[in-house]
């Protein structure tokens, strides 16, 4: 489970009841429409996420049987924490800070200095119109297998379960 957290998030179906939900997700509305989204975890960056959800949009086109998809509706979403933790002998263990600066405050042992850490999540979702035959010179419109074609050497797959 730590493991998974220690690297971006690869191209994977998220799994539906876990705890944390990473990784692309459809929804069919009608025969030819669909809802997509990938969630990246702390470490996946925006563009790659944007870039699999293309990628997913692509390939459910093209297992649909359709040739190109239409971007209806497309969002990013991004959600920023930020974790802090004082830096002080019980918490951080002995830093250079503790030391360097004032260790004491005014009511003993000082919690002047604080570690802080952001983290930032992206998920990318949008509503697809899949269709058959010559994609139109349209700026929302994708031809599914250059999408795919053109994306592949960026899409990193989960590991082998290792035995």
């Amino acid at each position: 489970l730590l493991s998974a957290c220690a690297t971006p998030t690869p191209y994977q179906a998220a799994v539906p009841g876990s705890g944390y939900r990473t990784g692309y997700s459809d929804m069919r509305i009608e025969d030819d429409r669909y809802r997509i989204s990938f969630s990246g975890n702390d470490l996946t960056s925006r563009q790659t996420v944007e870039n699999y959800m293309l990628y997913h949009a692509a390939e459910l086109t093209l297992n649909a049987g359709y040739d190109w998809f239409e971007m209806v509706h497309r969002d990013t979403d991004t959600k920023t924490r930020t974790v802090s933790t004082p830096d002080d002998p019980f918490w951080g263990g002995m830093s250079w800070r503790f030391y360097g600066r004032r260790a004491w405050g005014p009511w003993g042992m000082g919690f002047d200095d604080w570690d802080s850490v952001q983290y930032t999540r992206y998920q990318a979702s949008a509503e697809i119109l899949m269709h058959k035959g010559q994609k139109p010179d349209a700026p929302n419109a994708y031809d599914a297998r250059s999408v795919k074609a053109n994306l592949e050497n960026q899409i990193v797959r989960p590991a082998p379960p290792t035995k």
